[in-house]
């Protein structure tokens, strides 16, 4: 009995210090000044560069976030697996850190992913649930949701989508970071909604230091849309972290127009980045046009290395 104990006791340790060390791989991106897609006097457009950390996209701070709150709570370890919903990036933000500690991963993933997630997934080991490319995320989250339910000894469920430790790891990290590199001097930060962490988080941690920053969401400008990852909040589940009175502002994204500025952002800045980066920088310079002067930040959430297909239709001008 007391050896049992011990070798739990042991186990618990060394999870804990994988955690730390892995902490060090979150954040911490570069931030990034668009000086020739857009140039405008007074006015500077900056983009944190978010798949340059363990994960490859923003959505490795959140997922860090919520496994490391899970194990120091006690509700994760290496007897569980955790569970949620994805549309890809923090399903491969999950997979990374999962595999970088040795612990489970179990996903509901749209069967309609494109082929570079599930390539990705599968190589780091997730157990992938398929549902159908009909009900996209929604559908995702019901399935997991139901699983959860079924099978709690067996699942952790992080629900990233009402868990507070997704606009949370925002607050803690990305808020921080943008004042710092911009020495304060942000007036506006520009970010698309998806699980809305973060949007939040950052806008919160931003206000915090300046109530006087503008913080503007941004949402596709219909449900039918492209943008991998984003919500068309007035036709989709809401995500219960989502606070509608953080924004000052809302604006809406085209598809086709996010396209156009992956290939200008290419061609122009030498960054290979997705169509939600591009539409990001792209309601950035709407804002801009807007303003004589200020700083502007967004994200840039990942790079085009899991957008293959989409990335051909854009550079063969077939889209």
């Amino acid at each position: 009995m007391i050896n049992t104990i011990a070798t739990e006791i042991r186990r618990s340790t060394d999870l804990i210090n994988n955690v730390n060390r892995v902490e060090k791989l979150i954040g911490n991106t570069p931030l990034y000044p668009i000086k020739k897609v857009y140039h405008k006097e007074g006015v500077q457009i900056y983009a944190k560069l978010e798949w340059q950390q363990l994960g490859s996209s923003v959505k490795a701070r959140p997922a860090f976030n919520i496994i490391k709150n899970a194990v120091l709570s006690g509700n994760l370890d290496r007897s569980k697996s955790l569970l949620d919903a994805t549309s890809g990036n923090t399903g491969i933000a999950y997979a990374a850190i999962g595999a970088a500690l040795g612990l489970k991963i179990t996903l509901c993933l749209p069967e309609n992913a494109s082929e570079e997630r599930k390539r990705i997934l599968n190589s780091l080991g997730v157990d992938i649930i398929y549902t159908s490319k009909f009900d996209g995320t929604d559908g995702a989250q019901l399935k997991a949701k139901e699983l959860a339910k079924a099978y709690p000894d067996k699942y952790y469920y992080a629900n990233q989508y009402a868990n507070v430790h997704n606009w949370e790891a925002h607050y803690l990290t990305t808020g921080r970071e943008i004042w710092e590199q911009t020495n304060g001097a942000i007036t506006h930060f520009v970010a698309g909604l998806g699980t809305t962490g973060t949007f939040l988080g950052t806008s919160r941690r931003l206000k915090a230091y300046n109530p006087n920053i503008e913080v503007v969401s941004v949402q596709p400008d219909n449900p039918m849309h492209g943008l991998e990852g984003w919500k068309h909040l007035e036709t989709a589940i809401v995500p219960k972290i989502y606070d509608a009175t953080v924004a000052d502002r809302t604006l809406e994204a085209d598809t086709l127009e996010a396209y156009d500025m992956v290939k200008a952002i290419s061609l122009k800045e030498g960054l290979l980045v997705s169509p939600s980066a591009a539409a990001n920088l792209n309601s950035a310079i709407q804002l801009a046009e807007q303003i004589e002067e200020g700083v502007i930040v967004t994200t840039f959430a990942d790079d085009a290395s899991k957008y293959s297909e989409v990335m051909q239709h854009i550079f063969d001008g077939k889209r």
